[in-house]
């Protein structure tokens, strides 16, 4: 039987990164979304990697997506971060916008943090609010289609718990203790690039999701078929419109901006929780 190229392509990619940075062994990794690339100079950084030198890596063509891999300490614990992230919007197959997960599960990554820049559904959020994810719904294909990679988990993984409830409790607790603001609901993921039309709002908040954005959702699907405990964090960077009326338009740079002033209380919020993953109070 030949061999599974994408297999090939994420032991390719893992094995370069863990020879390159000396077998350094991350437990927790980070994906770093539009505008929130900041939280990376908070790591005592072993390794800064640009994804264009990794073998078999895409690489980022957004705005606000530094595109380095770094290698370090947060909160004295080993992590690997993704200073911006793959979209399906930006042109690449499933297979690859969810590759880094495979291979940060190669290298022994056991939890997962995602963050990202989204639209305000929910009428009592306002521009600038963090979002605990607490579900999602998944309006892009799913990334598991295809051929299952039985090394990484099985054929129909169970998504009761798409985001770990042990990390949601944890996150109120070290919110708490810094004086952060937390907002709690579902993130809807759609493949972009557009915004959306004031009846997609309409219809998206009816379904019962709280906030919306063009990524993440594949990425915590991979993730768990891999076996990794999730947390997200969604910037509420603008509030989706629902009227056609409405004379304010979604702005890419506003987004990014936006995303940029919460990048501080993010920090701190992440570096809580993942000191107490690496001191293994969780």
């Amino acid at each position: 039987m030949a061999a599974d190229k994408r297999m090939e392509r994420i032991e390719q990619a893992a094995d370069w990164i863990s020879a390159r940075s000396g077998g350094f062994k991350p437990i927790a990794g980070i994906i770093l979304g539009s505008g929130l690339g900041k939280l990376a100079e908070s790591i005592e950084a072993v390794d800064v990697i640009p994804y264009s030198e990794i073998p078999s890596f895409p690489v980022s063509t957004v705005t606000g997506h530094k595109g380095n891999l770094i290698l370090g300490y947060l909160g004295g614990c080993p992590v690997i971060a993704m200073q911006g992230r793959f979209h399906y919007y930006e042109g690449y197959p499933m297979e690859m916008v969810t590759l880094p997960e495979r291979v940060m599960a190669t290298l022994g990554v056991e939890y997962l943090f995602v963050s990202n820049a989204a639209g305000g559904l929910n009428r009592t959020f306002r521009v600038g609010d963090l979002m605990v994810i607490t579900d999602h719904i998944n309006m892009m294909p799913n990334p598991l289609i295809g051929p299952n990679l039985d090394a990484f988990g099985e054929r129909f993984p169970d998504m009761t718990h798409p985001y770990d409830e042990s990390l949601l409790a944890l996150s109120d607790r070290i919110a708490a203790g810094e004086g952060i603001a937390l907002r709690h609901g579902v993130y809807l993921g759609t493949s972009g690039p557009t915004y959306e039309t004031p009846a997609e709002v309409r219809f998206y908040t009816l379904a019962g999701a709280d906030a919306v954005g063009m990524s993440t959702v594949p990425e915590v699907i991979v993730a768990r078929h891999c076996g990794m405990r999730v947390f997200g964090v969604s910037v509420i960077t603008n509030i989706s419109n629902a009227d056609i009326s409405c004379s304010v338009l979604n702005d890419g740079d506003d987004v990014v901006k936006t995303a940029d002033a919460a990048a501080d209380r993010m920090t701190r919020l992440f570096t809580g929780m993942i000191s107490a993953i690496g001191k293994r109070e969780i």
